[in-house]
């Protein structure tokens, strides 16, 4: 498994990441954004983060633009989480996306999101190839969400 991890600066973490999760905690979702929580694997307390959600052929996916950040593990370990957007709290299991299957995930993610997170895809964007996509999946972990309540 890749270690890739590109972590956020000062700005990202203390204004544009809290903003954007006071946002979503009143039930504005900016650009599919929702508050993911997850238990963490050592404490067991609750961890949350601002995500942005993907619908893809009905299914919803929960990709890890940063990589293996302290989220993707703790998610792995708790196997689900919450979805969070307002007062709507949508409990769901994940199952993590082999690499061979992200390209197109991740093709669709960069075509919605590549202003916010291109930059931590190393020039890779929706107008790569499969290959040059296939090339950095494994520094980009993607999870399948299954609703539960």
């Amino acid at each position: 498994m890749s270690t890739h991890v590109k972590k956020p600066g000062w700005f990202t973490v203390n204004v544009l990441n809290r903003l954007v999760a006071w946002l979503t905690r009143r039930g504005l979702s900016v650009w599919g954004s929702r508050v993911l929580a997850v238990r963490g694997r050592k404490s067991g307390q609750w961890r949350t983060t601002p995500v942005n959600l993907m619908t893809l052929d009905g299914a919803q996916y929960l990709v890890a633009p940063r990589g293996h950040v302290q989220w993707t593990h703790n998610m792995r370990t708790a196997g689900g989480g919450e979805l969070r957007l307002g007062k709507n709290v949508e409990v769901f299991t994940a199952t993590e996306v082999a690499d061979d299957d992200k390209p197109p995930l991740l093709r669709a993610y960069l075509k919605r999101w590549k202003a916010e997170v291109g930059a931590f895809f190393n020039g890779v964007g929706p107008d790569s190839s499969d290959e040059e996509l296939r090339r950095i999946a494994p520094d980009h972990p993607v999870f399948r969400i299954t609703v539960t309540n």
